[in-house]
């Protein structure tokens, strides 16, 4: 074995003990140990925006990220020991670009803003009390009605990765 393919191995294994090393998961991180299921009634849209689907985008996204984080079980609130209350506070569709000499707007922001409550029914307490906020850019050229729709559903993907984030991992 040459000095060459020795140095070959020893980076290869250096590679695969820093990537194992480095990987790391948020299962079961923050959780109480005495939680087990958690209920996540419709979320409330107090935004004003006008969005009719929004709420049930929400509810639906936020459970299916529950769901496949499996460190809770999601049901209804009478056997729940978890409950997940949250409330849209508001959606902001604003010029973020404006290009060309007649000052076309090219691209929105969409930003929405949740306020979250994770309360233990066990206990009796709350554990998370918290504001979350996301945004995406998008364009408006083309389809701008579909554009913003897209917006929404990625902003409300975004947030409820941040939302479960925050109930597993206690941040």
């Amino acid at each position: 074995m040459t000095y060459t393919n020795i140095f070959r191995i020893i980076i290869v294994v250096a590679i695969i003990i820093s990537v194992n090393a480095c990987s790391y998961s948020f299962t079961g991180a923050s959780v109480p140990s005495h939680l087990k299921t958690i209920a996540i009634p419709l979320v409330k849209d107090r935004s004003g925006s006008g969005e009719p689907d929004m709420a049930n985008e929400f509810t639906n996204e936020l459970i299916q990220k529950f769901l496949d984080d499996n460190n809770l079980d999601v049901t209804d609130k009478r056997t729940a020991d978890a409950l997940l209350e949250c409330s849209v506070s508001s959606l902001q569709d604003k010029l973020e670009t404006v290009s060309g000499s007649g000052e076309t707007a090219t691209q929105r922001r969409l930003t929405i803003n949740v306020k979250v409550l994770y309360k233990d029914l066990v206990k009796k307490n709350t554990i998370l009390d918290k504001n979350f906020s996301n945004y995406v850019t998008y364009s408006t050229s083309g389809d701008t009605f579909q554009a913003r729709k897209d917006a929404i559903q990625e902003v409300i993907e975004l947030i409820t990765e941040d939302i479960l984030l925050g109930v597993v991992s206690n941040w």
